[in-house]
């Protein structure tokens, strides 16, 4: 079992997307909602925080909003859950400078909502912590990058981001980042912008940012093929068994 040692996490979930690649299967519901074994994708993503001591929940949310905020309501497990509401698209960079607002902390633990990398998040964050940047980015060593982009390091730095394009061997943004609410201070950008593009990728020199290089289970439903990976493989990845 994962030992909820330390303080609370506050964690964000970016849960807005339209799921445009994914909506010829799932029609209905926003992509983060999509059924895995009979729970919303979302659901078995705030559970598997929820063991690595969740303390509050912060989901940033758009496109079909109010199913979201209907299944969820005020708490998930016994766990504060608010809610980041964006009227108009913001963009990944637009949606976490919104959603850090509501972090009472100095930091958070923010997700991409359709994807799940299976790492322990209490370690995460500790190394984050310790490391001192602005943001800490999570990284997954595929054998093949295909659709995914690649970045680059250097010794225990990093060194730049390279565009999808690959299928060779790199690591890829695994979609899990530690952040300090003080980056908000540091975003010389309004609105809708895209948090990898306009600001991970050095279009702002002030954010310093660093790697959490591991191993784990990763998933990204993004598309129908590794949606019905997840239908096949997830639950039993989550399960208390394999914690």
């Amino acid at each position: 079992m994962v030992r909820k040692t330390g303080k609370p996490l506050e964690v964000i979930v970016l849960a807005g997307g339209f799921g445009t690649r994914l909506c010829e299967v799932v029609k209905d519901v926003p992509k983060v909602m999509a059924d895995i074994d009979g729970k919303p994708f979302l659901h078995h993503l705030l559970g598997y925080a929820a063991k690595f001591g969740a303390g509050r929940i912060i989901l940033s949310v758009h496109h079909k909003r109010d199913i979201i905020m209907d299944y969820f309501g005020s708490s998930f497990q016994g766990i504060p859950v608010v809610y980041s509401v964006e009227e108009e698209p913001l963009g990944t960079g637009g949606a976490i400078y919104r959603a850090l607002g509501f972090v009472e902390g100095e930091n958070a633990l923010v997700l991409n909502g359709d994807t799940f990398f299976g790492i322990d998040f209490r370690d995460f964050m500790r190394c984050h912590e310790e490391g001192g940047g602005d943001v800490t980015i999570a990284l997954k060593l595929l054998k093949k990058c295909g659709r995914y982009g690649t970045v680059e390091l250097s010794g225990t730095k990093i060194a730049g981001f390279v565009e999808k394009s690959s299928s060779s061997p790199g690591y890829i943004n695994a979609g899990v980042y530690g952040i300090r609410k003080d980056l908000m201070k540091k975003v010389p950008f309004e609105g809708n912008f895209s948090f990898e593009r306009d600001l991970l990728s050095g279009k702002t020199g002030d954010v310093s940012l660093c790697p959490y290089v591991a191993e784990g289970y990763f998933i990204d439903i993004g598309v129908p093929e590794d949606y019905r990976k997840a239908q096949s493989e997830l639950a039993n990845v989550i399960s208390p068994e394999n914690p």
